[in-house]
């Protein structure tokens, strides 16, 4: 993980104004790094960003914007975790409705433990994550090797 870190921002429909928010307060930590955002959530990350930016005279972040999450961009995050391309992941799923992509969610959310990448649900472990020392610094996480769990056939007869 290299000093600039690619964050990954995703947020549920009832989260997104909790994420914008939470944006907001942190801009000046997150234009210093590469931002990867799923549908929507990255379209206002963008906007926030943009405004605060101007006011300030900062430039802007990269944000690569994924399919919406629903279609596919849970999925694509997950492939971007795989590859290596993600270092963080603040993603404000909402615990109270029902996803109709909800195994789309516990796959990536599976993927982000799988490959040991530090993995915020709410505001209280983002702002953690964003104000620990480690933010701005190299960082290299240790990966479990899984190459020693078996895979079994299973006959089915």
């Amino acid at each position: 993980m290299k000093k600039k870190k690619n964050i990954a921002i995703v947020a549920h429909d009832n989260r997104k104004k909790d994420i914008i928010e939470w944006v907001e307060y942190n801009w000046k930590e997150l234009v210093q790094h590469d931002l990867i955002c799923t549908g929507t959530t990255g379209k206002l990350v963008e906007e926030a960003l943009a405004i605060k930016c101007t006011g300030e005279n900062f430039v802007p972040p990269t944000v690569t914007l994924l399919k919406s999450g629903p279609l596919g961009g849970d999925q694509q995050l997950g492939a971007l975790i795989v590859d290596g391309q993600v270092d963080i992941l603040i993603f404000f799923w909402d615990p109270m409705q029902p996803q109709p992509h909800d195994v789309d969610v516990k796959a990536l959310l599976r993927i982000t433990v799988l490959y040991n990448i530090p993995t915020a649900s709410n505001r209280s472990t983002a702002d953690f994550i964003v104000s620990s020392s480690l933010f701005h610094e190299s960082y290299k996480p240790i990966l479990k090797d899984y190459s020693g769990y078996i895979t079994r056939d299973v006959n089915i007869m």
